[in-house]
């Protein structure tokens, strides 16, 4: 099996481990809790973007996509939910604060470096087979993971799906944050 493909694939329980080890390090405190949570409003922020644009696709488990999506953050940065993502764990690692708390951010950072990197790499691979010129054509306009300041224009005028529409596909995602969240509060109360 390509590694690309298992971490794809997994990409939801892949940072489980991750979590784990924030969660047993916790040591809240209340500048990084304020700093955490400002990360996390922003990486949800970016996500519920994204996720209004590109849909409840984002959510499958095999690489592709039935059209190219080059809108909304898509026309700024070719993937914005990873970045949401970095944005919202290093927002809960701040919350969750630890003894030393950059070690801590170094590691989810790493993590989530290396399984991004083998997830774009798949991902870019196969929506060029499947886009040709086209995706190439995005490519080069349109940067892998440092955002453009202005909209690339393109020939996709979708607009977004509704609020609600949008929060019923990303609720499993707020549902973990919150539970990590309870889990850190419960911990501190018996440790």
């Amino acid at each position: 099996m390509d590694i690309r493909n298992f971490f794809f694939e997994n990409r939801s329980y892949t940072p489980i481990p991750l979590a784990i080890l924030i969660i047993y390090f916790s040591q809240p405190a209340l500048p990084y809790l304020l700093y955490g949570l400002t990360c996390l409003a922003v990486g949800e922020f970016i996500r519920f973007w994204a996720v209004s644009y590109a849909g409840g696709i984002t959510r499958t488990t095999k690489v592709g996509a039935p059209a190219l999506c080059s809108s909304g953050p898509f026309a700024h940065v070719r993937n914005p939910l990873y970045i949401g993502n970095l944005f919202d764990f290093t927002g809960i690692v701040l919350m969750a604060g630890a003894p030393n708390i950059w070690v801590m951010l170094i590691v989810t950072w790493a993590f989530f470096i290396i399984q991004y990197a083998l997830i774009i790499d798949l991902e870019e691979e196969t929506l060029t087979e499947l886009f040709g010129a086209k995706y190439e054509l995005y490519k080069s306009n349109v940067p892998q993971l440092i955002p453009r300041l202005s909209p690339w224009k393109s020939e996709d005028s979708r607009t977004p799906m509704s609020f609600g529409k949008t929060l019923k596909t990303e609720k499993r995602t707020l549902q973990n944050i919150l539970l990590i969240f309870i889990i850190i509060l419960i911990r501190q109360q018996f440790v």
